[in-house]
């Protein structure tokens, strides 16, 4: 409890304090406790936010996470070294956002030449297209032994990443790694209980997966005659928030965006093992 729950929201605070050099007010606190003497230290309560400025040294903040029977988890966190000005950016290019491309080969010479290839095929795509590319490397080739992942934003950094795996070069936009040879092991996806619901939880999926969207069209229709509610409503948090408390309707309503993510899952090559939960 103090460290894997109460204290990860505050680690999550301190390090985005951190990072944004700014010192958060206390929540839900409006005047300091009166059995504290304050004026006897440097300790105050924050009240509001205040800026968190540069002293020459790294900002360092400690977090205390308490159990219920007494445990006490304590971490100090410091800033991290600042990077060059010249770090790489990641910037997104809409529509797709992130994309990975999945790049496999039987050796680490063969991946670099499969890479080469790959920079070749990009450079003679139009700009459109580089995300049609990394669907087919899931979709339509076998994954072999030795991976990378080429993590890219736009077509310019898909080739960046893509020419640093040919060439054997360290990149913050690939990532690489060697399967385990075990062949009993395989693809397990694990559907949820109760808690892991929200309103409006199918809400983006509906918009921007026509594979979800065709799985929900299914599951409604087979719903409406049984059920006094609508997946519809539910899903992109339209309906009263108290039916989410409904146990009848967060397993179905649960299971309905479960599936859909196998759903999709499964139309982007990725097919498991086994379905459980």
């Amino acid at each position: 409890h103090a460290q894997a729950a109460a204290g990860v929201a505050g680690v999550i605070k301190m390090v985005e304090a951190l990072r944004h050099a700014v010192l958060p007010s206390t929540l839900h606190v409006d005047e300091p406790t009166s059995r504290v003497d304050w004026s006897t230290g440097a300790v105050a309560l924050l009240t509001e936010n205040r800026s968190w400025p540069d002293r020459g040294r790294p900002r360092r903040a400690g977090v205390s996470g308490f159990g219920l029977s007494g445990t006490n988890a304590h971490v100090i966190l410091e800033e991290a070294p600042r990077q060059p000005a010249d770090r790489h950016e990641v910037v997104p290019d809409a529509p797709y956002g992130i994309v990975p491309l999945v790049v496999s080969a039987r050796s680490a010479a063969a991946l670099q030449r499969q890479a080469e290839r790959l920079v070749s095929a990009l450079e003679r795509t139009d700009v459109s297209s580089w995300a049609e590319v990394a669907r087919a490397l899931i979709a339509r080739r076998a994954v072999m032994s030795e991976r990378a992942v080429v993590l890219a934003g736009s077509r310019d950094e898909a080739l960046a990443g893509l020419r640093a795996l040919a060439g054997d070069a360290s990149s913050p936009l690939v990532v690489r790694g060697t399967a385990a040879s075990d062949a009993s092991s395989g693809i397990v996806l694990v559907f949820p209980g109760q808690g892991a619901q929200w309103a409006g939880m199918g809400c983006e999926l509906l918009d921007s997966s026509p594979v979800f969207a065709e799985l929900v069209d299914d599951c409604a229709r087979l719903l409406e005659q049984w059920v006094d509610w609508s997946l519809y409503d539910v899903l992109r948090g339209e309906a009263d928030a108290a039916l989410l408390q409904r146990v009848d309707v967060v397993q179905l309503t649960s299971f309905v965006m479960m599936t859909g993510l196998a759903r999709i899952w499964a139309s982007a090559g990725l097919r498991p093992d086994a379905v459980v939960g």
